[in-house]
């Protein structure tokens, strides 16, 4: 039993050190896509995402959370970060890992933000706003959620069903 922890904790401590830094390298490409910054494109986006993400093992049982989470980030990528322009694009890249899970990576061109300062809308007059829950709802379906390049840049992970994540 204790070589199964030690290995089990070892991959929990690789996945941790690949996922929030840049080294995504270790994980299979999925799709690369680049998106116009319209919001007429954020569904469209997400329907050939999931396409793609359908039946693979590392997003297996956990379509629905990444499904969501996917609306949230380019919805906000779009309307924040290309503030509504088309000629601007949102970058999204899928990546699969066998141990880890699944990597979204969303890029927008916008000034950024620290997610750190949004308010909790889950907490007080909050409750009763119509906008600003996408960040919290990001960070409720997936396991880990990185910002990088000053807020220009989401990493979301999943991590395999059975392996301690959300859902999972």
């Amino acid at each position: 039993m204790s070589g199964k922890r030690n290995k089990d904790d070892a991959l929990v401590s690789r996945c941790a050190e690949i996922v929030p830094g840049a080294d995504i390298g270790e994980f299979e490409a999925l799709l690369d896509l680049r998106i116009p910054g319209s919001v007429e494109e954020v569904a469209p986006a997400v329907e050939k995402i999931m396409r793609q993400i359908k039946g693979v093992e590392c997003a297996k049982d956990h379509e629905f959370e990444v499904e969501v989470a996917l609306l949230e980030a380019l919805g906000n990528a779009v309307e924040h970060g290309c503030a509504g322009d088309s000629s601007k694009e949102v970058e999204v890249w899928v990546g699969c890992h066998e141990d880890c899970g699944l990597v979204v990576v969303v890029r927008d061109p916008g000034p950024g933000f620290d997610p750190g300062i949004l308010p909790s809308p889950v907490e007080g007059e909050n409750l009763l706003r119509t906008h600003g829950r996408g960040v919290w709802l990001i960070n409720q379906l997936m396991d880990s959620v990185h910002y990088a390049s000053g807020g220009t840049e989401l990493r979301m992970h999943k991590r395999p069903k059975g392996d301690g994540g959300n859902g999972g």
